[in-house]
């Protein structure tokens, strides 16, 4: 890997991991001023015109053309777009300041998660040292979503169903980010764009119909200028930037040397929260570490069998045939 392609890699992946850590801080402003459902639907629609101009520009008008692959795309963009996004600022909302929190750490859960819905799909179980690592992500998880009260467990029903939003959320976009195998033959803007454009569709459906209902309301003007600033920056860095740099990130670095930025999520989450006058409490901060350890020992052990991999294949192919 050239040393120009592992730096350009980083600083995409680190841009990114930065703009997700700093966008459910800034979402929980917003969040008290707009309904999730609008929230979200907005934010995407307005990055779904950004990016359509610009794969627009980039490959002209032929690459809006779905090929056959309509359905696959519409999936995927509605476990990104619509799935992901109103599930995670619903839950977030819903359990206030601990559900920014909760959403950051469940973020960086994303590689465990994955790798447990392609153990279910595949009928294989992960290696042992994968299996002990998600154990002890699910203990730091825990410890950061209780904050250490065991009281919690006696009051789980007002806390369960936000954290089962937010978790099915970010399943999501685990499918999302699993299914961009699918199209490694298109570009990472023209998947990005596709998926983007069909998900912001499907939520644009859901939250007409919850309006036709009067589950939710329609924002007011005054509401809407009152997050200008607060949108403008979802809307800009967690969204566009963060999605394309993700994207171009992982390809440059490959997810195994990649996936460990999103470790700057929580990080970034508990920077600005602190800023914000959020006191952290030891077992939030040492919940987080442990769910940070998890993951870089996972990656450690995977890192280790490639390399033995590797070596075994290197020592095949130069064995000489006895005679």
């Amino acid at each position: 890997m050239k040393n120009k392609s592992i730096i350009t890699g980083s600083i995409l992946c680190m841009i990114a991991s930065v703009s997700w850590g700093a966008m459910f801080p800034v979402a929980h402003i917003a969040l008290q001023q707009i309904d999730p459902f609008y929230f979200s639907f907005l934010r995407y629609f307005f990055v779904t015109v950004m990016l359509c101009a610009l794969l627009w520009v980039k490959e002209g008008v032929s690459a809006f053309r779905l090929e056959g692959r309509g359905m696959a795309l519409l999936f995927f963009g509605t476990m990104a777009f619509t799935v992901y996004n109103m599930g995670v600022f619903l839950g977030q909302h819903l359990m206030g300041e601990a559900g920014t929190i909760a959403a950051s750490i469940m973020e960086v859960m994303m590689p465990m998660i994955s790798i447990l819905l392609l153990s279910a799909t595949t009928k294989k179980l992960p290696p042992t040292y994968t299996i002990a690592s998600i154990a002890i992500a699910m203990v730091g998880a825990m410890l950061v979503i209780t904050n250490g009260n065991l009281a919690f467990f006696i009051l789980a029903s007002e806390q369960l169903f936000p954290l089962l939003l937010i978790f099915t959320g970010v399943v999501g976009w685990v499918v999302y980010s699993i299914g961009g195998g699918r199209f490694s033959d298109w570009s990472i803007l023209r998947y990005s764009t596709l998926t983007c454009l069909l998900g912001t569709a499907v939520s644009f459906v859901v939250v007409a119909i919850a309006t036709l209902f009067q589950w939710i309301s329609v924002p007011s003007v005054d509401s809407l200028m009152s997050i200008k600033y607060e949108m403008a920056f979802m809307v800009l860095l967690p969204g566009f930037v963060a999605l394309l740099s993700w994207n171009a990130g992982i390809k440059a670095l490959t997810p195994l040397n990649g996936i460990l930025f999103i470790n700057l999520v929580p990080i970034t989450t508990f920077i600005l929260m602190a800023f914000q006058g959020y006191e952290i409490s030891m077992f939030e901060f040492y919940g987080t570490l442990l769910v940070i350890f998890a993951l870089i020992r996972n990656n450690h052990f995977q890192r280790k069998q490639l390399r033995y991999r590797t070596g075994a294949s290197e020592t095949k192919r130069n064995k000489v045939p006895s005679m």
